[in-house]
Protein backbone atom coordinates (compact mmCIF):
# COMPACT_ATOMS: atom_id res chain seq x y z
CA UNK A 1 0.00 0.00 0.00
CA UNK A 2 1.46 3.38 -1.07
CA UNK A 3 0.70 6.43 1.10
CA UNK A 4 1.66 10.02 1.74
CA UNK A 5 2.08 11.37 5.25
CA UNK A 6 1.96 15.10 5.92
CA UNK A 7 3.11 16.96 9.01
CA UNK A 8 2.65 20.70 9.46
CA UNK A 9 4.94 23.05 11.37
CA UNK A 10 4.81 26.77 12.11
CA UNK A 11 7.36 29.44 12.88
CA UNK A 12 7.56 33.22 12.97
CA UNK A 13 10.28 35.10 11.11
CA UNK A 14 11.16 38.42 9.53
CA UNK A 15 12.62 39.01 6.09
CA UNK A 16 12.78 41.34 3.15
CA UNK A 17 13.21 40.59 -0.54
CA UNK A 18 16.25 42.52 -1.76
CA UNK A 19 15.76 41.83 -5.49
CA UNK A 20 12.22 43.09 -6.00
CA UNK A 21 11.79 46.54 -7.58
CA UNK A 22 12.20 49.64 -5.40
CA UNK A 23 8.87 50.56 -3.83
CA UNK A 24 7.60 46.96 -3.75
CA UNK A 25 6.08 46.23 -0.32
CA UNK A 26 8.18 43.07 0.12
CA UNK A 27 11.39 45.06 -0.17
CA UNK A 28 10.63 46.51 3.26
CA UNK A 29 11.39 44.52 6.40
CA UNK A 30 8.30 42.55 7.43
CA UNK A 31 7.35 39.29 9.11
CA UNK A 32 5.22 36.24 8.53
CA UNK A 33 3.66 33.40 10.48
CA UNK A 34 5.05 30.68 8.24
CA UNK A 35 3.39 27.30 7.85
CA UNK A 36 5.54 24.46 6.49
CA UNK A 37 4.11 21.12 5.42
CA UNK A 38 6.51 18.21 5.05
CA UNK A 39 5.20 15.28 3.02
CA UNK A 40 6.78 11.85 2.78
CA UNK A 41 5.63 9.15 0.36
CA UNK A 42 6.23 5.43 0.22
CA UNK A 43 5.11 1.92 0.93
CA UNK A 44 3.52 0.97 4.25
CA UNK A 45 5.54 -1.56 6.21
CA UNK A 46 3.22 -4.60 6.36
CA UNK A 47 4.41 -5.55 9.83
CA UNK A 48 4.18 -2.09 11.43
CA UNK A 49 1.20 -0.88 9.42
CA UNK A 50 2.76 2.52 8.74
CA UNK A 51 5.25 4.25 6.46
CA UNK A 52 6.99 5.93 9.39
CA UNK A 53 6.27 7.38 12.78
CA UNK A 54 5.08 11.01 12.51
CA UNK A 55 7.58 11.77 15.27
CA UNK A 56 10.43 10.98 12.84
CA UNK A 57 9.25 13.84 10.64
CA UNK A 58 8.99 16.12 13.66
CA UNK A 59 12.50 15.23 14.85
CA UNK A 60 13.90 15.83 11.35
CA UNK A 61 12.31 19.30 11.09
CA UNK A 62 12.95 20.50 14.64
CA UNK A 63 16.59 21.62 14.11
CA UNK A 64 15.43 23.68 11.11
CA UNK A 65 12.56 25.21 13.05
CA UNK A 66 15.02 26.28 15.74
CA UNK A 67 17.20 27.95 13.09
CA UNK A 68 14.25 29.81 11.56
CA UNK A 69 11.84 30.66 14.38
CA UNK A 70 12.02 34.31 15.44
CA UNK A 71 15.04 35.04 13.24
CA UNK A 72 15.76 37.42 10.38
CA UNK A 73 15.85 34.99 7.46
CA UNK A 74 18.14 37.16 5.29
CA UNK A 75 20.97 36.56 7.79
CA UNK A 76 20.81 32.76 7.45
CA UNK A 77 23.32 31.35 4.92
CA UNK A 78 21.46 30.34 1.77
CA UNK A 79 18.48 32.57 2.57
CA UNK A 80 19.87 35.95 1.58
CA UNK A 81 16.86 36.31 -0.79
CA UNK A 82 14.27 34.37 1.25
CA UNK A 83 11.34 33.96 -1.11
CA UNK A 84 8.93 31.12 -0.37
CA UNK A 85 10.47 29.22 -3.29
CA UNK A 86 14.03 29.54 -2.02
CA UNK A 87 12.96 28.76 1.56
CA UNK A 88 11.16 25.59 0.40
CA UNK A 89 14.27 24.39 -1.47
CA UNK A 90 16.49 25.31 1.53
CA UNK A 91 14.31 23.15 3.81
CA UNK A 92 14.23 20.31 1.26
CA UNK A 93 18.03 20.23 0.97
CA UNK A 94 18.35 19.79 4.73
CA UNK A 95 15.53 17.26 5.17
CA UNK A 96 16.24 14.99 2.19
CA UNK A 97 19.32 13.34 3.77
CA UNK A 98 17.38 12.38 6.92
CA UNK A 99 13.99 11.69 5.31
CA UNK A 100 14.80 9.53 2.28
CA UNK A 101 11.12 9.23 1.31
CA UNK A 102 10.66 13.03 1.28
CA UNK A 103 8.15 13.92 -1.42
CA UNK A 104 7.17 17.57 -0.97
CA UNK A 105 7.92 20.65 1.11
CA UNK A 106 5.30 23.40 1.12
CA UNK A 107 5.88 26.87 2.54
CA UNK A 108 2.96 29.22 3.19
CA UNK A 109 3.70 32.75 4.27
CA UNK A 110 0.05 33.78 4.40
CA UNK A 111 -3.29 31.99 4.67
CA UNK A 112 -3.74 32.22 0.91
CA UNK A 113 -0.22 31.98 -0.59
CA UNK A 114 2.00 28.90 -0.65
CA UNK A 115 4.83 27.31 -2.62
CA UNK A 116 5.03 23.52 -3.16
CA UNK A 117 8.54 22.21 -3.84
CA UNK A 118 9.11 18.64 -5.02
CA UNK A 119 12.89 18.53 -5.23
CA UNK A 120 14.95 17.94 -8.31
CA UNK A 121 13.80 14.85 -10.17
CA UNK A 122 10.83 14.17 -7.89
CA UNK A 123 7.70 13.77 -10.01
CA UNK A 124 4.67 15.67 -8.66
Amino acid sequence: MRVELAKTFTFEAAHHLPHVPPGHKCRRLHGHSYRVEVVVRGEVDPELGWLMDFDQIKQAFEPLRLQLDHYYLNEIPGLENPTSEILARWIWERLAPVLPCLYRVSVAETCTSACHYYGEGTPP
